[in-house]
């Protein structure tokens, strides 16, 4: 029996990687799990929580799901492509996913040209038009300074981990993510010493890849590197 673990990014929940969940569980019979960390989901309830609380949720999970299933493929999207690391750093996963893991953060560039338009839209009057000044202001509001802190406590700690990784892994990062800047492809790709990865670079992609114009693609892409065998797989690309 085979279970696939999906979890989610910061402030987020699991309908940022509902489309990818949804296209797997369509094509095939595995049991599919997408958890909503701790404060997380669509009404944000952070206060009070540490890095400590959504790291020890996936990790319950995912003991949990041990207990029963022979294979487990875990992936993860943003702050949860960095608690996926660390699970397969620490456990017996069978393949690993990381979908704009946030091994680095905050593109200085794109952030620049993000802010750019949402002075642009403040001089045309259309400032409520400006979806990352929507979706800025709704985060702002919704997440204490505290939880940011948190957020990078859980990175700086998971960090290590990666270097303990040495199964399958499929690494994708949008070239146009204004969260976690495309380098930080890189960082992971020398980070994981796995001898089978594939990494792939989005080129019109932003942040969230799986809602992002490309998630079709990335579903098949997803969906392949778990269904083929380990010897059917490219290896370091």
């Amino acid at each position: 029996m085979i279970a696939c673990l999906i979890i989610h990014g910061y402030t987020g929940g699991p309908y940022e990687v509902q489309p990818l969940a949804d296209h797997l569980k369509e094509n095939t019979d595995w049991q599919i799990y997408v958890p909503t960390l701790p404060g997380h989901g669509d009404e944000l309830e952070l206060d009070d929580l540490t890095y400590e609380d959504w790291l020890l949720a996936a990790e319950k999970l995912f003991k949990e799901l041990k207990t029963t299933y022979e294979t487990i493929y875990v992936i993860g999207f943003s702050m949860g492509g960095m608690i996926a690391g660390y699970l397969a750093g620490k456990y017996a996963v069978d393949k690993l996913v990381l979908l704009a893991a946030a091994r680095k953060y905050i593109s200085v560039k794109h952030m620049a040209e993000e802010v750019g338009d949402v002075i642009t839209d403040a001089l045309k009057g259309q400032l409520t038009d400006n979806e990352f000044y929507t979706n800025f202001r709704k985060k702002r509001e919704a997440v204490p300074l505290r939880a940011n802190f948190e957020f990078t406590k859980l990175v700086h700690y998971t960090k290590p981990y990666l270097k303990k990784i040495n199964i399958p892994v499929l690494i994708a990062q949008g070239q146009n993510d204004p969260v976690v800047p495309a380098r930080s492809i890189d960082y992971l790709n020398k980070e994981i010493q796995s001898e089978i990865k594939e990494v792939v670079l989005f080129d019109q992609s932003e942040h969230r890849l799986c809602l992002a114009s490309d998630k079709d693609v990335l579903n098949e892409l997803v969906f392949n590197f778990l269904t083929k065998s380990v010897n059917d797989l490219d290896g370091h690309l």
